[in-house]
């Protein structure tokens, strides 16, 4: 049985802020591997939508008195100037932007005097499971979004303005659209989580090989960071809907209540994944355990039917004399004997390896 080892690249976070001990709060210090920031806004009302890509941030302005909801986007975290810019625009708090490019914030929810800062994660699965931070401001009439990387969980909300859905019109309801469509995307990689302990599960029942077992591993400790992911999402969310911002309407603040919902189902789902991985653990000792029983018991089957055949040979020796029968062991006056004795007993031997391979006791 070839045993594949199961190896994986490690996603680590970062613990400490890009900057440097006791500096002036609301400095912004950027990575300078992050994505260079790309500007896309997004304005919309009853009657029309435009979207487009920003190549100076001023040119923002233009867009907040003419439309009813202006959505910015931002990819990438790359550009201080960009986001120092935009700052500057909507009169951002500099506390909540110097979190925006430190991207290793836990999600919470801030009001400040005319806008109201949240954070969130967006779930991603690739090799290891990890969350991507979503900075999103709310004021009067627009939204504003910083993403880590580009690519997103916001084409459906972008299809819903293209389409100019009723519901869509307020940034409020826009800002818990993106929220809602974040939680929401937890839901397929929950059912991916859900495949692979499945498919363990079978393999476990069927003949389970070395790698099973690190591979749970592997699922569990995903899990722990997805749980450790959602848990802030359910405070923040739960906040929403106890003590929203004045930026939400009582309206918005109904929806809100059913995605608080959503990251309830998800961590129940989760708590149920994670003890189902506790449990295939234990399903594969106890499984390698029977088919090590089963092995012992033929082994020892085997050995006691030769314990006293080997007893009997030991006590006389098989040294027969030839002399006064033919039949007493003619082999003894061999030339080559002793080498075909050898050989017989690595032949045996070589049998008896084969046979434990082809049974799978081998890898047990």
């Amino acid at each position: 049985m070839k045993i594949r080892h199961v190896t994986r690249s490690k996603r680590r976070p970062r613990i400490s802020p890009k900057t440097a001990p006791g500096s002036s709060p609301g400095t912004l210090v950027v990575d300078p591997s992050a994505k260079q920031s790309v500007v896309q806004v997004t304005a919309y009302s009853e009657q029309d939508v435009i979207e487009t890509t920003l190549d100076d941030p001023q040119s923002v302005r233009e867009y907040l008195d003419k439309w009813s909801v202006v959505w910015i986007n931002v990819d990438g975290l790359g550009n201080a100037n960009t986001i120092a810019a935009i700052g500057e625009i909507f009169r951002l708090h500099p506390l909540a932007l110097e979190d925006v490019v430190n991207a290793n914030q836990r999600p919470k929810v801030e009001e400040f005097q005319d806008h109201a800062f949240i954070v969130a994660r967006m779930p991603h699965l690739e090799e290891v499971f990890h969350g991507e931070q979503i900075s999103l401001f709310l004021g009067a009439n627009w939204v504003i979004t910083f993403q880590e990387h580009s690519g997103d969980c916001f084409d459906p909300i972008r299809k819903r303005i293209r389409a100019r859905r009723q519901l869509l019109l307020g940034a409020d309801y826009l800002a818990y659209a993106l929220l809602d469509a974040i939680v929401d995307s937890y839901f397929p990689i929950l059912e991916t989580f859900g495949e692979r302990l499945e498919g363990l599960e079978d393999e476990i029942a069927g003949r389970p090989n070395a790698d099973v077992l690190t591979r749970i591993h592997y699922i569990r400790h995903d899990l722990l960071a997805l749980r450790r992911t959602v848990w802030p999402m359910r405070d923040v969310l739960n906040e929403l809907v106890r003590d929203a911002p004045s930026a939400f309407s009582g309206g918005t603040r109904t929806y809100l209540r059913d995605c608080y919902d959503h990251t309830v189902r998800i961590i129940d789902i989760v708590e149920t994944y994670r003890d189902l991985g506790t449990g295939l653990t234990e399903f594969y000792q106890s499984t390698v355990s029977q088919r090590m029983n089963e092995i012992m018991k033929v082994l020892t089957i085997i050995a006691t039917i030769f314990i006293p055949i080997t007893f009997i040979a030991g006590v006389y020796g098989m040294n027969f004399n030839t002399e006064l029968s033919p039949w007493n062991m003619p082999e003894l006056n061999l030339y080559l004997g002793y080498p075909i004795a050898l050989l017989s007993m690595a032949a045996v031997a070589l049998a008896m390896i084969f046979y434990f391979r082809r049974k799978r006791w081998l890898g047990v």
